[in-house]
């Protein structure tokens, strides 16, 4: 079954890339959706200028031109990835890629948290550090340079560097101590999505969002990300994709949008403002008012 995993994973990233390739150039700045609706099994996404990360179920961590759609695949066989499955990617201002490592029924638990600053490999885990939990599913980054770190389990861990502090439901205001997405806002704030609601940290108190008190479609959350004007976009386990603005919920699903599943494991946002959304029916990007994407310049020979 590992075998299987694998290669559905492989044929799901070439399938992905060919898309690309046979449609970037042709996007109109009009549509609101596109679909890349071949791209299975996408767990993460990370944007660094024209590249985009992207985190596999078993195939491993992806490297992607948005441009050209070429794609250099770190896998263990090729690299010194810890684990083939891929749940969290976050990059630093230095440029180092924070890689997690998360839990799949079929191959058993994560291997913990890599740095990869391009040649060189770090790991973290349970026994060589503060890491409470070997099954890494978000990584965030604040202003500081600390690393908020959820896991499958073990609640969240703030690294600076140095020092690891562990948040869970027992000494914190965290609502459920399975952790599956973290954002920062301008603020400051730590937006941290959990298997029992989406919860606010301001390094002080804790506000907890639910079903029951808000306009959350389903409290298992499994990805956020922030834009540009401080909306929250939060995926949901089968219910799609939601957006706080703070006061307002704004619910998008197969039903009424063109998001092509309601499993929303990852959002990414871009320079230009598109959500790149991946989900369990591939990978879509949607923005309000149209899809903006740069065409690539053709040379001259």
């Amino acid at each position: 079954m590992k075998l299987n995993s694998t290669t559905s994973c492989i044929q799901a990233i070439i399938s992905l890339v060919l898309i690309f390739i046979s449609t970037y150039l042709s996007l109109s700045q009009t549509q609101e959706w596109i679909g890349f609706t071949n791209g299975k099994d996408i767990r993460c996404l990370a944007e660094e200028g024209e590249y985009l990360w992207v985190g596999t179920a078993g195939g491993g961590l992806v490297k992607l031109n948005k441009s050209t759609g070429e794609i250099i695949v770190y896998a263990k066989w090729n690299s010194k990835l810890p684990d083939n499955y891929v749940r969290a990617i976050a990059i630093d201002g230095q440029g180092n890629k924070w890689i997690g490592t998360g839990v799949f029924i079929v191959d058993g638990p994560g291997e913990g948290l890599a740095k990869f600053d391009g040649v060189n490999w770090t790991f973290y885990n349970t026994s060589n550090s503060g890491l409470p939990d070997n099954d890494v599913s978000a990584i965030a980054i604040d202003g500081q340079g600390n690393k908020w770190i959820g896991t499958w389990g073990g609640g969240v861990a703030k690294f600076d560097g140095v020092n690891w502090t562990v948040y869970n439901t027992s000494n914190s205001g965290l609502p459920y101590d399975y952790v599956n997405a973290i954002a920062i806002d301008g603020q400051g704030n730590k937006w941290i999505g959990t298997s029992g609601g989406l919860a606010k940290f301001d390094g002080v108190n804790w506000t907890v969002y639910n079903t029951t008190n808000s306009g959350l479609p389903y409290d298992l959350v499994l990805a956020i990300a922030i834009d540009g004007q401080g909306n929250k976009w939060i995926g949901t386990d089968w219910k799609g994709l939601a957006k706080f603005d703070g006061v307002n919920w704004t619910v998008y699903n197969t039903w009424n949008s063109g998001l092509p599943d309601n499993n929303v494991r990852s959002i990414v946002i871009d320079r230009l403002g598109n959500k790149w959304i991946g989900t369990n029916g591939g990978l879509a990007v949607f923005r309000e008012g149209g899809v903006k994407l740069k065409k690539s310049k053709r040379r001259s020979k």
